[in-house]
């Protein structure tokens, strides 16, 4: 018997200290595997564990594509301890699911209400926060401030400026506003505009979660203004035919003047074009209406069923700083989504941070806002209609058909 216990001892050691190590090593899963933002988080994870030196952690690095199948599968079964992704409706898929924990302590322990005002209603379901965002960039109307000098036109602030500018471009045989909509997306983009300004972010969310139907009045008037862009021809000839990619030789050969877009296109303008290239904000339509905007933004959230939560919280309270989130945006060049924190001295990156610092809140874009079903219908929809206007009875009541089976 003896000899028996004295071969126990040791295991039951051995598994005491496997069960300890389990529960100092911290398994991050992330997606941020393209160069910019894997040398961004190699910096953020080597200053994590110098602050930490008892935390062992392992940082598993995936593809993006393989990541979003493999997230799945991970929440539910045996997850790591901190996982990557997207806020809003993406968020809000696993939320339902009861497979992301609450972390509204750490929101109010750190005040980030107040310092991350702007991401707060992306990062909320059922009036608590799920999870820490370090990243988002703005959408607006990038353009050539040479065509506009030329031709006596100023950044438009309301919706009749905008009308106006498009008909003194289109006089002088310019395409007032580029877009490709071939990839559907573009599109979404305008329509998420339209109805932020005219509705509010509210009922835009609203509308996303299935909750007003896509034949209600207000739903309608969004196409209504729409149309006057769309019926005098203001869009890029054959958008359907191109994607983003493809229209923007138009913007950039100068035969188109304006382009609603993510900031993501600003590291392709040409050098030729340095000086000549400006941003506005999507222009207001009803002054009463908050002014919100679409900021997509990459988040990190602890599992449910994660095994090592303490240190989970540690890793998201240490993305949640300032300085930290001036670190990893300064590789990403992108905007830190704590107010505090400083973005990098791009000229398109400080006019996102005067944007996004007083929105009044954010969506995320329309196919990370609604149901995946809603989304690929949805963004058909108003490619159609931007080619075929006459048809909009028809797509409205098709879309609210798509709602009702989606949404039940």
């Amino acid at each position: 018997m003896k000899k028996l216990s004295s071969l126990l001892s040791p295991l039951i050691l051995a598994a005491a200290l496997a069960s300890s190590a389990h529960a100092d090593t911290l398994v991050i899963n992330s997606d941020q595997a393209d160069s910019a933002p894997k040398a961004a988080f190699e910096k953020i994870i080597s200053k994590f564990k110098a602050e930490n030196p008892d935390i062992d952690v392992k940082y598993n690095l995936y593809d993006k594509e393989a990541y979003k199948t493999a997230i799945r599968n991970w929440l539910a079964t045996s997850p790591p301890d901190v996982v990557f992704w997207y806020a809003g409706n993406r968020m809000k898929t696993f939320v339902d699911r009861n497979l992301f924990d609450d972390v509204s302590d750490i929101w109010d322990e750190l005040n980030l209400k107040e310092s991350m005002p702007s991401s707060l209603s992306s990062m909320t379901i059922n009036n608590k926060q799920w999870g820490i965002p370090y990243t988002y960039y703005q959408v607006g109307v990038y353009y050539r401030k040479d065509l506009f000098e030329k031709y006596g036109l100023s950044e438009p602030k309301t919706w009749q400026d905008l009308l106006d500018a498009s008909a003194t471009l289109k006089a002088n045989n310019i395409a007032p506003i580029a877009i490709g909509t071939k990839f559907l997306w573009p599109a979404a983009a305008w329509f998420d505009y339209l109805d932020l300004r005219l509705n509010g972010l509210k009922f835009h969310m609203d509308l996303m979660e299935g909750r007003i139907a896509y034949t209600d009045e207000r739903v309608r008037n969004v196409f209504k203004y729409w149309l006057e862009l769309v019926k005098p021809g203001y869009f890029l000839a054959n958008h359907s035919s191109y994607s983003w990619q493809e229209a923007q030789p138009f913007l950039y050969n100068g035969t188109a003047a304006m382009y609603l877009i993510g900031n993501y296109i600003a590291p392709n303008f040409p050098k030729e074009l340095d000086g000549k290239m400006g941003f506005f904000q999507f222009p207001i339509i009803d002054p009463n209406v908050p002014v919100a905007e679409d900021a997509p933004t990459d988040t990190i959230h602890i599992p449910a069923k994660a095994h090592n939560k303490k240190d989970a919280r540690k890793f998201l309270k240490f993305m949640a700083r300032a300085e930290n989130q001036t670190l990893v945006n300064a590789a990403l060049l992108q905007i830190p989504t704590n107010k505090h924190a400083s973005a990098v001295d791009n000229y398109f990156l400080n006019k996102g941070v005067e944007v996004l610092s007083n929105a009044s809140g954010t969506a995320q874009f329309y196919d990370r806002d609604t149901h995946p079903n809603m989304a690929k219908e949805g963004m058909k929809g108003f490619q159609e209609f931007m080619v075929k206007p006459e048809r909009l009875d028809k797509i409205l009541n098709r879309l609210e058909k798509v709602r009702q089976r989606t949404f039940k």
